[in-house]
C-alpha cells in the first residue's frame, strides 16, 4: 500500500534566505515545490494544490432573556483574499501515473493578486492566514492531504506625507473628590510624526500643569488596540505594549517632557484595509491624580514596515521648537523590563464607558497611497513572537449601578 512506500510528504517554500520561511506581498509570486520520497514503485492519481487566503472572525457571547432563560449568541464573517488551484500531476487519459521508488519534486507557482492584501495575523477572535494545501489521490486509499502556511506583509511605507505629519494635542480636567475641587490639570504634548516602525524611539514633547493641591504623576503608553467585526457587532482586545513613567509633579507646578524617550516593541504593523479585522495603535500621554479618575491625551500612531528614510529634505517641525535631551534618546530597554500594566488600568472611566458602549466603528481613515510596493527587508523578531498578553474589554457591561465597587476606586 502507498502508506507502507510514502516516506516523505512535504511542501518546501523558495526563499531567498537559508533557514529562512519566506515573506510575500501583494503581486508577488509564491513558489516552491512538493517533495514525495517514495520506498517503492507506486501509482498516483492525481497530485493537486490549492491556495487559499481568508481572514476569519468568530466569537460568542452568552446572554440573559430572563431570570431562568439563557442563549449563545455567535458571531462570524471571513473575507477572501487568495483562491488558486494547480494540478500538478495527472495522467491526460485519466490512467495511473506509475512512480519509480525513490524522491520525486513537483514545481509549484503562482501570483499573488495585484490588489493589496491584507498582512497575516494571528488573534483571539480572529486571522489572517495564507496557506497552500496539496493532496495526493492514490487507488484504494484515503487522500493524503498536507498543509503550510505562508506569511504575508502588506509594506506600509511611513515615508508618506499622512504619516509624516506631526502629532499634538491638549487636555485638561478638573480634580474632584466627592464635592470637593482641588483644580485643574493639563496636559499638551507632541510627537514629531504618526508612523513609525518597531525598534524605534518616539520622542515625546509634553508640558503638565497642575495647578491643583496634591501631586500628579505623569505617565505615557502604547497601546495596541486589536478589533474583529462580525454582523454589525465589535469585539475588541487591548493592551499595553510600552510604557514611559515620568518624574511626580508637586502641587502648583509644571513639568516639561524635552524629548523623553519611548521605545516600540516588536509588535506586529497596524492592519487598516481589512473590512473585519483592523489592528491600530495610540499613544497616551497620562496624568495619574490621587483621589480623582485618570486624565489622558491620546495621539494616533501607525506601526509600518518601512523605515524613515535616513537622508530626507524633511527636518522635524516639532524638534526644532525643542532642545532634545540626547541622553533620553539613547536610552535602551533595560534586559528585563518590567511587564506592561493592564489596559484597563491606562483609559479613563469616561473612556471605556463610551468604547464599551460602541457598536458600529466610524468610517476608517483613508490611508490609500501608504501601503506601497516592493516590500524591504524589514521583517523582523515581531514576525515569530507571539501577541502581547490581551486585557478583554466586554462589549455589553453591565449598568454602572449593578457592578461590584472597589473600596479602594
Amino acid at each position: 500500500m502507498i502508506f507502507d512506500k510514502l516516506k516523505k510528504f512535504d511542501v518546501v517554500f523558495d526563499s531567498p534566505e537559508v533557514d529562512s520561511p519566506p515573506v510575500f506581498s501583494s503581486g508577488d509570486v509564491v513558489s516552491g515545490r512538493v517533495v514525495l520520497d517514495l520506498s517503492g514503485e507506486s501509482r498516483i492519481e492525481s497530485l493537486k494544490l490549492h491556495a487559499e487566503g481568508f481572514a476569519k472572525v468568530h466569537w460568542t457571547e452568552s446572554r440573559s432573556a430572563g431570570s431562568s432563560t439563557a442563549y449563545t449568541q455567535n458571531y462570524s464573517d471571513e473575507v477572501e483574499y487568495l483562491n488558486r488551484r494547480e494540478v500538478l500531476l495527472q495522467a491526460d487519459n485519466g490512467e495511473m501515473t506509475v512512480l519509480p521508488a525513490g524522491r520525486h519534486e513537483y514545481p509549484f507557482s503562482f501570483q499573488l493578486p495585484e490588489e493589496t492584501l491584507v498582512t497575516s495575523f494571528e488573534g483571539k477572535h480572529g486571522s489572517i492566514r495564507y496557506w497552500v494545501k496539496v493532496k495526493l489521490h492514490r487507488p484504494w486509499a484515503t487522500v493524503k492531504k498536507i498543509k503550510k502556511e505562508f506569511t504575508v506583509i502588506e509594506p506600509i511605507d511611513i515615508n508618506t506625507p499622512a504619516l509624516l505629519a506631526p502629532q499634538a494635542g491638549t487636555k485638561d480636567k478638573m480634580a474632584r473628590a466627592w464635592y470637593r475641587n482641588f483644580g485643574q490639570v493639563s496636559v499638551t504634548a507632541k510627537i514629531d510624526r504618526k508612523g513609525y516602525t518597531p525598534g524605534e524611539v518616539i520622542p515625546v514633547f509634553a508640558e503638565f500643569d497642575n495647578s491643583t493641591s496634591r501631586s500628579v504623576v505623569p505617565k505615557a503608553y502604547i497601546t495596541q488596540t486589536q478589533t474583529f467585526i462580525a454582523r454589525g457587532t465589535m469585539k475588541q482586545k487591548r493592551s499595553v505594549v510600552g510604557t514611559l513613567s515620568g518624574d511626580i509633579v508637586g502641587a502648583r507646578s509644571r513639568e516639561t517632557w524635552h524629548g523623553r524617550a519611548i521605545k516600540i516593541p516588536p509588535v506586529g504593523p497596524s492592519i487598516l484595509q481589512c473590512r473585519i479585522i483592523k489592528v491600530e495603535y495610540m499613544l497616551k500621554v497620562c496624568v495619574d491624580v490621587p483621589g480623582t479618575s485618570k486624565l489622558c491625551l491620546e495621539l494616533p500612531l501607525v506601526i509600518g514596515t518601512i523605515p524613515l528614510h535616513p537622508f530626507g529634505s524633511r527636518t522635524s517641525s516639532v524638534s526644532s521648537q525643542y532642545s532634545v535631551n540626547l541622553e533620553w534618546l539613547r536610552m535602551a530597554i533595560p534586559e528585563q523590563p518590567e511587564p506592561p500594566p493592564d489596559y484597563s488600568s491606562v483609559v479613563t472611566e469616561e473612556e471605556a464607558e463610551q468604547r464599551n458602549n460602541t457598536v458600529v466603528l466610524p468610517p476608517a481613515e483613508d490611508l490609500s497611497g501608504i501601503l506601497e510596493r516592493p516590500l524591504m527587508a524589514f521583517v523582523q523578531e515581531f514576525r515569530f513572537r507571539p501577541p502581547p498578553v490581551y486585557c478583554e474589554i466586554d462589549p455589553n457591561p453591565q449598568p454602572l449601578n449593578m457592578r461590584p465597587r472597589c473600596m479602594t476606586c
